[in-house]
């Protein structure tokens, strides 16, 4: 896996976040996956990319183990990407990019996907961020501190934060 060194000299996760998947293709792509879409040609017809990008970007998601690249069938020649369960877990942050798009690109009433319980079919609720008790919590509400594997700057920084609030 790379270093996100050159987004985040504090060495958070957002920044090994954007060193995986921090330009639009790779995201895109993930989003195929979610919509069923396996083989590099309907990765390319459906998104219009270049072949040596969509190339690129296919490497780097199963390097980082985020997509799998298995054969059509036993002895196969030709290979279809599927998401693995790190994949899969991606799910509330493709969701969370579409609501906020939704909200601030498009408009709420103007939104150009919906997502649905398949079970209810309903539209899924929004994505939040609730405290361990169920309410949802607004930025104000959250405090960070440094974990156990926090770089020493981070610890110096969240402490300096967490002593002016």
């Amino acid at each position: 896996m790379l270093k996100p060194d050159k987004y985040d000299p504090l060495k958070l996760s957002v920044g090994h976040i954007l060193d995986i998947i921090g330009e639009g293709w790779s995201m895109l792509i993930v989003r195929e996956a979610f919509l069923g879409t396996r083989r590099f040609e309907e990765f390319q017809g459906r998104l219009g990319i270049a072949r040596n990008i969509l190339t690129a970007r296919l490497k780097r998601l199963c390097a980082n183990e985020i997509l799998d690249r298995v054969p059509v069938k036993e002895g196969a020649k030709r290979h279809e990407y599927i998401l693995t369960n790190k994949g899969k877990d991606m799910l509330p942050l493709l969701v969370a990019l579409s609501q906020w798009g939704d909200k601030w690109v498009f408009g709420e009433d103007n939104v150009p996907v919906i997502f649905l319980d398949r079970a209810q079919g309903e539209p899924i609720s929004k994505v939040q961020v609730f405290s361990t008790g169920g309410e949802v919590l607004r930025p104000r509400d959250i405090m960070v501190i440094a974990g156990p594997g926090a770089t020493r700057e981070a610890r110096e920084r969240l402490e300096e934060l967490n002593k002016n609030e």
